[in-house]
């Protein structure tokens, strides 16, 4: 589950991690309004507002209007998903830039060319920055333990660093006994050639984010950039947090940090059902049975040439309601140009995966061809009720048929887009 900066930022104050001042606002009265009464009157003469997606690059990102989709500009720039305001009346160019950004959409490389509207703007103290650092904390699966990765050079290219210059990150596994411990912070210090002075609150920081990472059940934890301020202060200036979603029943109290309306709706609306729902780009929608058949299927469709549209796997005892739940998350991607339905039945029945395919078409009419394997348990009984249904079906029995019938569909809609 992803989290808001300002969410992340919230968890990890509970642990003592350092942060710079900051406020949360939904409209530009109440922007205008903290500012003054939070920054001005405490003396503070120059703020950052950031707007809080669920993307990255917000700095480099641009905003648009929501309804005309105008490149919104501030004194003749484009204005971006983080904007500094430092001089004069900061309180009214607070307000005057949040109705630049709220209620408007951001676009940055993560979001894609549809953005996402902002609907929380959060308010930070600017700091006098010496240096820009990387953390992040993730499960390196490879040596089944937590990996912590410090680079010297943060910011927004820390993605291209990794790619182009991966020595630059400096990396430590944490025991999972033993904790992180002061060592493995000293030894970052000395490969990253940070002065002495820094390592005390270095090692203090890096420890209350490895043991956030834990007791959070963290996916990925991450300070970009981790700043340190001209008077030697260590601020989280960015925080990004992924909660496990298999952990969840462990944190019923987190529940309510998730933001439905920043994710996709079908995901959204498949996970309601309790279902594996991924969406992609393609054309081709697919409903399986199984991680790996989902893979095998995807590269089959790949080999078709198609692309997933999804990935969506029903699991091991879905019964018919699920099933047709699923089938009805697929059809509804407006993208999909032809289904694919691959079960192997073995705990899940075939027959079962019939009923549900059939309930589902009885509800939403099909508007594109449909392919169906069903193989294994009560593969019989399930074409009998396909065969019996009155729909008009694509059956292959191997992945090879499978393939062709993909294949074949989607010629066809090549020749006659309106099939």
């Amino acid at each position: 589950m992803n989290l808001h900066e300002f969410q992340a930022k919230e968890l990890l104050q509970r642990y003592g991690v350092p942060l710079p001042f900051g406020r949360l606002v939904r409209t530009a009265e109440e922007a205008g309004e903290v500012t003054y009464r939070d920054f001005v009157l405490r003396g503070i003469q120059a703020v950052v507002l950031k707007a809080q997606i669920h993307a990255g690059g917000r700095g480099k990102g641009h905003m648009f209007h929501a309804e005309t989709g105008e490149p919104l500009l501030w004194n003749g720039s484009p204005v971006r998903g983080v904007m500094l305001v430092s001089e004069g009346n900061i309180a009214d160019k607070a307000y005057r830039l949040a109705l630049h950004m709220l209620g408007h959409r951001l676009v940055t490389a993560q979001t894609g060319p549809a953005g996402r509207r902002v609907r929380f703007l959060l308010i930070e103290e600017a700091l006098p920055i010496a240096q820009e650092l990387y953390v992040g904390i993730t499960l390196d699966r490879s040596h089944r333990r937590p990996l912590i990765m410090v680079s010297a050079e943060g910011g927004v290219e820390i993605e291209t660093l990794a790619a182009e210059r991966p020595e630059a990150l400096v990396r430590e596994h944490i025991h999972p006994f033993w904790g992180f411990q002061p060592f493995q912070a000293r030894r970052i210090a000395f490969r990253l050639g940070l002065e002495v002075s820094s390592l005390p609150p270095l090692t203090e920081l890096l420890q209350k984010l490895s043991r956030a990472y834990e007791e959070l059940d963290c996916q990925l934890l991450e300070l970009n950039p981790l700043v340190r301020t001209s008077d030697g202060r260590f601020l989280a200036l960015d925080a990004k947090i992924v909660l496990d979603d298999n952990a969840l029943f462990r944190h019923p109290e987190y529940s309510s940090l998730r933001d439905i309306e920043e994710e996709d709706p079908l995901e959204a609306e498949a996970s309601r059902h309790q279902l594996s729902y991924v969406k992609l780009d393609g054309n081709v929608g697919c409903m399986v049975n199984g991680a790996g058949l989902a893979m095998a299927t995807m590269d089959m469709i790949q080999l078709a040439g198609g692309r997933p549209a999804n990935f969506l796997d029903v699991g091991g005892a879905a019964n018919v309601d699920r099933i047709a739940q699923a089938f009805r998350t697929m059809l509804s991607d407006p993208n999909v140009r032809v289904a694919l339905v691959n079960i192997f039945g073995g705990i899940v029945r075939c027959d079962r995966v019939a009923h549900g395919i059939v309930q589902a078409l009885q509800q939403i009419e099909p508007r594109v061809p449909i392919v169906i394997r069903l193989e294994g348990t009560n593969a019989e009984e399930a074409a009998r009720i396909l065969a019996n249904s009155g729909l008009r079906f694509r059956i292959a029995r191997t992945l090879e048929e499978a393939t062709a019938r993909i294949r074949d569909a989607l010629t066809e809609l090549e020749v006659s887009p309106a099939v």
